[in-house]
């Protein structure tokens, strides 16, 4: 009995010890899957924010990024991103949105959330405040980004351009369109495994055809 007994604490142990490194790769961006009410009439003018590999979108109302091939939008105090324009998107944990998205300057939110009030427009919005002591012990460094080498900025998918209006491509046929027409490979993590899984796979598989003449996305 007190052999089986150490046996099952050891194995206790074991387990207590092993699940918070298989949580830890278990976050991702998800599924795009949501109308979040961004209805483009056709892809933005996007223009980078100086000193970052970030561009935002200065004629529209709203807080619409792009970065590292991917649409970003901050909503309600939700992050969200798709691989297209007017999605559809996925919600974004705070946990996992890129260093590079959080250090843009405050300025660059064509619509500030209210708690951005009063802070300085020329700093990145103070998230460690905002998100909690908790995020902050997880991220700690985030906005220096002196210690990070900023990457060459994605080329924007102008493709998307003739999928404006009644063109824009249904949920089933973005994926397809993006593989054919997009060839920029992300370097963060967590949108490589999206690309992976959702935006792009056919890059990683066998390409359906579908399309139209190939673009690099290489002019803004």
């Amino acid at each position: 009995m007190r052999c089986l007994g150490f046996v099952g604490i050891l194995l206790l142990l074991l387990l207590n010890t092993a699940a918070p490194a298989a949580a830890q790769v278990s976050i991702g961006i998800g599924v795009p899957s949501l109308d979040i009410g961004i209805h483009f009439g056709a892809l933005p003018s996007l223009t980078i924010v100086p000193g970052t590999p970030v561009y935002y979108a200065p004629a529209v109302d709203a807080n619409f990024f792009f970065y590292d091939g991917m649409y970003w939008v901050l909503k309600d105090d939700n992050w969200y991103a798709s691989s297209w324009y007017n999605g559809p998107w996925a919600v974004v944990d705070p946990e996992i949105v890129p260093d590079f998205l959080l250090r843009v300057p405050v300025r660059y939110y064509r619509r500030p959330p209210a708690y951005f009030r009063g802070w300085a427009v020329s700093a990145p919005p103070r998230w460690s405040e905002h998100w909690g002591r908790g995020w902050e012990e997880k991220h700690h460094g985030w906005e220096q980004a002196a210690r990070a080498p900023v990457p060459r900025a994605a080329p924007v998918p102008t493709y998307q351009r003739q999928y404006a209006g009644k063109r824009y491509p249904t949920p089933e046929q973005q994926p397809v369109l993006h593989s054919q027409n997009y060839k920029y490979q992300p370097h963060e993590a967590v949108v490589q495994q999206h690309y992976q899984q959702h935006a792009a796979p056919q890059q990683h598989g066998q390409a359906h055809s579908v399309g139209h003449e190939k673009d690099e996305g290489h002019s803004k």
